[in-house]
């Protein structure tokens, strides 16, 4: 005799062993990793926004020195370019505007505090110059959007301070930040070295695992961690100071 048990006592069965395959297997971590939080997606739009070329804060009139290095033809071509950058990327101001931002998402962040100590870790007046400068311009761009009065700190402590609420971790957004610093600056050179355009695309391509590294080791880190020994960057930032043909602020 063939026993046929009722459908309704074999569909209890299974329902009974996906529920326990589900609970063995999905746990709050990969539901959090597998879908992502609407906060989180609009978060990342609004920081690409903000460090986006169309952002008003000129980042396109800066260089960082990288004028004069090319003027006295330390930087040359793309091999050069991608030394240079990635000697600032480490040992420069990537590392030192990282470890700034980084801070700034902290919860208890002392915005004062660490403009004090940008200023004063500041290599050349040219370089607090444009720190501020655009710091400033992404501070009032930032209150107009979200009618806000905060007060004007440096570029890496300004975007921190912005970028706490939006649900980002602090690794992307310094990656992010550090990844729309070189793109300018390439942007630059491919224009005044002259660089042809895939060449400087290439040169982006060959940084970014540059990038991941500063914005990783970043993590807390405070200021009295930053250190510089990108000399020639430092020399070339005072150099251009006295250049007297630029078409660069800095």
């Amino acid at each position: 005799m063939v026993l046929v048990a009722p459908l309704d006592m074999i569909m209890g069965t299974i329902t009974a062993m996906v529920t326990l395959m589900i609970r063995d297997t999905i746990t709050p971590t990969t539901i959090a990793t597998a879908i992502p939080t609407p906060m989180t997606d609009a978060g990342l739009l609004t920081l690409t926004h903000w460090l986006s070329p169309v952002f008003p804060v000129g980042g396109y009139a800066y260089s960082q020195g990288l004028e004069a290095a090319i003027e006295a033809q330390d930087v040359r071509d793309g091999a050069s370019l991608t030394d240079w950058l990635g000697t600032v990327l480490r040992d420069g101001s990537g590392q030192a505007d990282a470890i700034f931002l980084s801070c700034a998402m902290a919860q208890n962040a002392d915005y004062a505090d660490l403009n004090a100590w940008a200023s004063a870790l500041a290599p050349a007046a040219e370089r607090w110059q444009e720190t501020a400068e655009q710091g400033a311009a992404f501070t009032r761009a930032v209150n107009d959007l979200k009618d806000e009065t905060e007060a004007a700190v440096a570029l890496p402590i300004a975007v921190g301070r912005a970028a706490k609420s939006l649900g980002l971790v602090t690794e992307r957004v310094a990656a992010l930040y550090l990844q729309a610093m070189i793109a300018t600056l390439v942007t630059g050179a491919v224009r005044h070295i002259p660089l042809g355009q895939a060449q400087g695309q290439k040169v982006i391509a060959a940084l970014m695992p540059t990038v991941l590294f500063v914005a990783a080791a970043a993590k807390g880190k405070t200021p009295a961690d930053i250190r510089s020994s990108a000399f020639g960057a430092d020399r070339a930032a005072i150099t251009h100071e006295t250049q007297e043909i630029r078409i660069f602020r800095t």
